[in-house]
C-alpha cells in the first residue's frame, strides 16, 4: 500500500503496511515502522537493540461504511546511548488511546452537526468515548480564555437546575465570549475572576449588570475606576412588575363583576409598548381598563414614559428626565410606585452611565437561552465541567457542539 495514501487518509507517515485483511465490517492495516524511521523515543538516537514487540490494535477513521483497525507492531527499543528501554513512540495516536489522532479530529468535526449519540452510533464508538474526545478538544481550547484585550464586560446569573442553583457568567461584550463560570451568585463567586484581572493586569473600563446588590458591590469594591451600568431591559422589566402587581391589587379589591372582566385578560396590554398595539379593539379595551382606575391609569403611563430616559441627546437630559419621573411617581402616592421610585433614585448614577457606555447585559441574555436550549437538547449535563467548557466555546460557531 503506497505511503503517501496512509499519510493522507489515516495520518500514518512513518509506517509501511504489510497486508491488509477483513474481519466482519472492518478492515484491519497491518502496520510496522519503517526501519530508517526506527529510533529511541528517548534521546531519537538509531544505536538500539531490539527487544520484544507488542501488537496494539487503534480505530482510525472509516473507509465508506467499513471501520478501519490500525494493527500496529510496535518495537520495544534498548538504547545503548541512553540505557532507556521504551517502546517506539507512534506519532499518530495519544498515549494509549485506542483511537487515532485522525479519528478524534473527526469526531470533533461531526460534534458540530450531530449530538454525541448521534456521532457515537454514526462511527460505532461508545457515548463516553464520544464525549471524552470532545471534552479534551474543549478543554484544550477553552479552558482559560484569553483577557488580555477585555475591556467592557457583563455579568448575569443563570438558573442550573430546580431548587435554587445558579452560576454566574461574565461576558466579554465586545466579542460576545464567556470569559468567566462561577458557581452559584453571590459576591464571592466572582473572587477567582477579580483575581485573573489582576494577574492580567487589564483595565476593565465599564461592566453592565442588573441591579443585583451583590453585583454592585463586587463591582464596585473590586473595580473601583470602572464604570457601573445598569442594564435598561432590568430596568423597565422592574416597571412592568411593579405594574402588574398594582393590575393584581385592583382586581383582587374591585367588587364590581363587569370591572373586574374588563381588568382580567389586561396583562398583555398593558405590559407591551403602547405603539405596538394597532389593533382598535385591543386599544378599545385598554382605554376601558384605564379609564376606570385612576391607579392603573397613573402607572401604565409613568410605564410608557420611563424609556424616555435612554432616549435623550445627553446625560444632562436625561437626568432631568428621570428625575421627573421620580416625582411623578411620588405624587401618585401608589406603595408599588413610590417603591419603585425609590429605586431608580438610589440607582440613579448606574441608570444615566448608558450614556457614558451603551452596554447592556442583552447579549448575556442571550446567551443564557442558547444555554437553556443546549441543556434541553443534551436532555440535562451530568459532567458539570463538560457544561462548562461547552458554555465557554458557545461563541464559536464553529464549535457550537450539540447535545
Amino acid at each position: 500500500m503506497y505511503t503517501s495514501f496512509l499519510y493522507h487518509a489515516f495520518g500514518v507517515r512513518e509506517q509501511e503496511c504489510s497486508c491488509v485483511r477483513y474481519e466482519d465490517n472492518s478492515i484491519v492495516l497491518k502496520l510496522q515502522t519503517r526501519k530508517d524511521k526506527l529510533c529511541c523515543s528517548v534521546c531519537k538516537s538509531k544505536n538500539y537493540i531490539r527487544s520484544g514487540v507488542q501488537i496494539r490494535r487503534v480505530r482510525s477513521v472509516p473507509i465508506g461504511s467499513k471501520q478501519v483497525i490500525l494493527e500496529i507492531k510496535v518495537q520495544r527499543l534498548a538504547c545503548k546511548d541512553c540505557q532507556s528501554i521504551r517502546q517506539e513512540h507512534i506519532h499518530f495516536v495519544t498515549g494509549k488511546r485506542a483511537y487515532s489522532n485522525r479519528l478524534a479530529r473527526l469526531v470533533v468535526e461531526l460534534s458540530r452537526v450531530g449530538t454525541i449519540k448521534d456521532v457515537a452510533h454514526h462511527l460505532h464508538l461508545s457515548w463516553d468515548t464520544v464525549k471524552d474526545i470532545q471534552k479534551r478538544y474543549l478543554y484544550r481550547n477553552y479552558n482559560t480564555p484569553d483577557i488580555s484585550q477585555v475591556r467592557h464586560i457583563g455579568i448575569d446569573e443563570f438558573a442550573v437546575a430546580k431548587g435554587h442553583i445558579y452560576k454566574t457568567i461574565v461576558v466579554d461584550l465586545e466579542t460576545g465570549r464567556v470569559i468567566y463560570i462561577g458557581d452559584g451568585k453571590g459576591r464571592g463567586v466572582l473572587d477567582e475572576f477579580w483575581k485573573k484581572v489582576t494577574k492580567a493586569g487589564i483595565q476593565i473600563e465599564a461592566v453592565a449588570t442588573d441591579l443585583s446588590p451583590a453585583f454592585i458591590v463586587a463591582v464596585t469594591t473590586n473595580l473601583p475606576k470602572a464604570t457601573l451600568v445598569f442594564d435598561h431591559f432590568h430596568v423597565v422589566k422592574l416597571m412592568n412588575d411593579a405594574l402588574d402587581e398594582i393590575r393584581r391589587g385592583i382586581y383582587r379589591e374591585e367588587k364590581d363583576l363587569n370591572k373586574r372582566k374588563v381588568i382580567k385578560g389586561t396583562r398583555w396590554l398593558l405590559l407591551c409598548n403602547g405603539k405596538d398595539i394597532f389593533d382598535n379593539k385591543y386599544k378599545s379595551r385598554l382605554d376601558n381598563a384605564l379609564n376606570m382606575n385612576e391607579p392603573l391609569m397613573k402607572a401604565y403611563y409613568l410605564k410608557e414614559s420611563l424609556r424616555e430616559i435612554w432616549t435623550q441627546v445627553n446625560k444632562e437630559q436625561a437626568a432631568e428626565v428621570l428625575d421627573k419621573w421620580i416625582e411623578q411617581a411620588y405624587e401618585a402616592k401608589i406603595p408599588k410606585l413610590t417603591t419603585m421610585a425609590n429605586t431608580l433614585k438610589a440607582h440613579k448614577w448606574g441608570i444615566l452611565a448608558w450614556y457614558d457606555y451603551h452596554i447592556s447585559t442583552a447579549k448575556l441574555e442571550g446567551i443564557n437561552n442558547k444555554i437553556k436550549t443546549m441543556k434541553r437538547q443534551a436532555y440535562g449535563y451530568r459532567d458539570q465541567k463538560f457544561f462548562e467548557l461547552k458554555i465557554l466555546a458557545m461563541h464559536e460557531k464553529n464549535y457550537a457542539f450539540i447535545g
